[in-house]
């Protein structure tokens, strides 16, 4: 995935500021250490999905208002915005099955949201049920080979340079195919406090099996 995100690094140390708070004041109203802010802060740390949102509620903002920058003007947002994404950038959320960085996180309202995942699994059998989210989502495979399960379909596999659109709503999840690592880019419908909401709640879901 690169460097750590320095994005979250400027939009953690932005959001402080502008609320007028010192780095004890948001440990003390998050429980997320100052050690751990500090290193954020500094772009040296990236956070999990639990730590994001336990500091946005102990600040009292929307995970996607933090991820992305302010809402643009009415009647601006198709009026020559871009969002240029260097070597490093984007916003990386870690859950147990997957690393996602979220890219093109300084543009609110998109239509869509591209990040690059890397699958932690290996198995279908590690996730106790689908990813299931609206809209619909584009896959490009960067490196390596992924395992596509689908909740309609039979397994497919998708080598380097092979691409597959799906519905969204279908339950879906990403398995690194053989020993080498995996990438994929994705282009999802939705919002990153969506598709962020979605992979956590079957990293939490109870241990039962889809078939």
């Amino acid at each position: 995935m690169g460097r750590p995100p320095t994005k979250l690094a400027e939009a953690l140390r932005a959001l402080r500021r502008r609320m007028g708070l010192t780095m004890s004041e948001v440990s003390r109203r998050t429980g997320v250490a100052i050690s751990t802010l500090s290193k954020v802060e500094s772009g040296k740390m990236s956070l999990t999905y639990d730590k994001l949102t336990q500091l946005c509620q102990g600040l009292g903002v929307d995970l996607a208002d933090l991820l992305g920058g302010p809402a643009p003007a009415q009647g601006d947002t198709a009026k020559g915005r871009r969002s240029i994404n260097r070597i490093g950038d984007g916003v990386v959320v870690r859950t147990e099955h997957y690393d996602h960085c979220y890219l093109s996180t300084d543009v609110s309202g998109k239509a869509f949201v591209p990040l690059v995942v890397s699958p932690q699994s290996r198995s279908f059998s590690d996730f106790p049920d689908y990813v299931r989210h609206g809209g619909e989502e584009f896959v490009y495979v960067l490196e390596g080979a992924v395992e596509v399960h689908t909740e309609y379909y039979k397994p497919v596999i998708l080598q380097a340079g092979e691409s597959m659109w799906m519905d969204s709503q279908m339950g879906h999840a990403y398995v690194a195919h053989g020993d080498a690592p995996c990438r994929v880019i994705a282009v999802c419908s939705g919002n990153e406090t969506e598709l962020i909401d979605a992979v956590n709640a079957v990293d939490h879901h109870p241990a039962q099996k889809a078939e």
